[in-house]
């Protein structure tokens, strides 16, 4: 049976026994910048306690106060911020994912910039020398592998180990109105992914923080003095369009709703369309038979430098409108295409690199794609750890929960 055919009946399978969202639920659900406040817009929660303080903002792109970068908006009312750190991609979010990324002075405001990616993921106790606070207010898209939750967790750790006060500014979770995937077991903890999460954990950033708190998941099992400014109108329910992309490999709703299904490709031979217009949207290699696009990676600004197949046709599939659509419908993780194009590959010892297992948490997954089981007999098996994370994860929701 042609690989094309096999993914139809296997979307139409995976959904039957799921209830999905009727149109008037998914009018409801939807929800935008207007309907829902994030902690930057509620300044007047947060600004007393900035009063007469030097403080470090852990920033990027997406950094909103409204319509007004939140830097912008502390400095034109006369905050003092003695540095900015900027996670993956950097302060202005235009760097690639991987890039080395160089601590420097902000062209805009002056502002020295410290980077939190690479050799330097983690404040030293130089980098807070005169800081009296750190406001933390980067947007997650809740999957366990991209990095920002790492960097929220390296600058609890400093700020611990440093006595300086935490303040997270929560914003709502894209992808907070799931959870799924595999738990992270230790031995596999990387950057892209430090603790026992599944990769769809479920939770704002926010919510997530109390979670390292509460749990002594911090280095040492230290705890930072934390306050989180709260969401207004925000629920698990909601679907939550986010107003500026979170990174550039993240472009539009699209790709931040397919990213957790798709991003464990990334330790495949396999492209997710990084260098294309559409990353995480496409699937495909050069020498792959079925699918219906081509698509040629190239080497664009602030999206792909050398991405996997540097101009060289690649085939496979646009997931843009079918899968997405499922991913919101029924709320769960994909693998079909995973275990398909695992499946299709000619030389299957070589179809895995070491990556996978970092991005998956476990090794678990990639013996059960080789040992060919099929989707759902591997997501039974990830039924216990859900339904225990889940208990865990409902001491720490600040919202209300999807179900």
């Amino acid at each position: 049976m042609k690989i094309i055919v096999k993914v139809i009946l296997l979307l139409l399978l995976t959904s039957l026994s799921l209830r999905s969202f009727s149109q008037e639920e998914w009018k409801e659900r939807m929800k935008t910048s207007a309907d829902i406040h994030s902690g930057a817009d509620r300044l007047n929660e947060f600004l007393p306690i900035l009063k007469g303080k030097a403080i470090a903002v852990v920033a990027n792109q997406a950094s909103m106060a409204g319509t007004v970068h939140l830097v912008d908006t502390l400095l034109s009312l006369k905050v003092k911020i003695k540095c900015v750190f900027a996670p993956e991609h950097g302060f202005r979010g235009d760097a690639g994912a991987g890039e080395e990324i160089k601590s420097s002075r902000d062209v805009k405001t002056g502002l020295p910039v410290v980077s939190l990616y690479g050799k330097h993921l983690k404040p030293t106790a130089q980098d807070l020398k005169g800081v009296d606070l750190v406001l933390f207010d980067i947007q997650d898209v809740g999957a366990r592998f991209y990095t920002y939750i790492s960097t929220l967790q390296y600058v609890m750790e400093a700020c611990a180990e440093q006595k300086k006060p935490l303040i997270v500014l929560d914003r709502p979770n894209p992808n907070g109105f799931y959870v799924d995937g595999p738990i992270l077991e230790k031995k596999f903890a990387s950057f892209v992914g430090m603790n026992p999460v599944p990769i769809v954990y479920g939770m704002t950033i926010g919510e997530y923080a109390t979670m390292l708190n509460g749990e002594h998941w911090l280095s040492k099992g230290v705890q930072c003095k934390l306050k989180v400014i709260h969401l207004e109108n925000y629920s698990h329910k909601d679907l939550y369009q986010l107003p500026v992309p979170p990174s550039p490999n993240l472009p539009d709703m699209a790709s931040v709703y397919l990213y957790p299904s798709i991003c464990l490709f990334e330790g495949t031979p396999v492209s997710v369309g990084r260098g294309t217009m559409k990353p995480f949207q496409f699937i495909g290699y050069p020498d792959f038979r079925e699918g219906n696009i081509s698509f040629t990676p190239k080497s664009l600004p602030g999206l792909a430098n050398h991405p996997l197949y540097e101009d060289t046709l690649c085939k496979g599939f646009e997931l843009t409108t079918t899968l997405k659509s499922r991913i919101v419908q029924y709320r769960r993780m994909y693998l079909f295409m995973l275990v398909g194009m695992y499946d299709s590959y000619p030389d299957k010892g070589k179809f895995f690199n070491d990556f996978f297992d970092k991005l998956a948490g476990t090794d678990q997954l990639r013996m059960q794609i080789t040992k060919k089981f099929k989707e759902e007999m591997i997501k039974k098996e990830w039924k216990s750890g859900l339904e225990n994370f889940k208990l865990l994860r409902k001491k720490y929701l600040l919202y209300e929960d999807f179900e």
